[in-house]
């Protein structure tokens, strides 16, 4: 077990790393004005600054809370990992989504069926993951047999 905490660290750590970079490439190439949600012909956008440090604020915090779980959780590894993978998963549903924001404020002709499997898959990824300590939790106390 403290192996694959180990190796889910470096994961972790390697992820961070990537959505940090991936951001910054993603706002070198951002328009003035970053259209973030189109609903009906109508546009929400921020401005460029505005998205970056608002995507930074929420990735650093997100990231952050690895710290605060491995202070006040330091004995329970097995929710350590899980949690390790949690933000894992949630850093690449951010380049997914990074990447997209910058796709389609690319002004480019694209067709995002291409792409939609990523999306669609990682928010999956989340989920399910999000979802398994629940199960895992529950499999646990069920598979514990208390002593008669």
């Amino acid at each position: 077990q403290i192996m694959i905490l180990k190796i889910f660290k470096g994961v972790w750590f390697l992820s961070m790393l990537a959505v940090l970079v991936n951001l910054l490439f993603t706002y070198a190439g951002l328009p003035l004005d970053v259209v973030v949600n189109e609903n009906g012909g109508s546009f929400i956008s921020l401005g460029k600054d505005n998205f970056f440090y608002l995507a930074a604020s929420l990735i650093a915090v997100i990231n952050a809370l690895v710290f605060v779980v491995n202070k006040f959780y330091g004995k329970e590894m097995d929710f350590r990992t899980w949690f390790y993978g949690l933000v894992i998963c949630l850093n690449f549903f951010f380049v997914v989504a990074l990447n997209f924001i910058s796709l389609y404020n690319s002004g480019d002709e694209f067709d995002y069926s291409r792409i939609e499997y990523l999306i669609f898959g990682s928010t999956a990824l989340f989920v399910i993951w999000a979802l398994g300590w629940p199960v895992y939790s529950l499999y646990k106390k069920i598979s514990i047999k208390e002593p008669v």
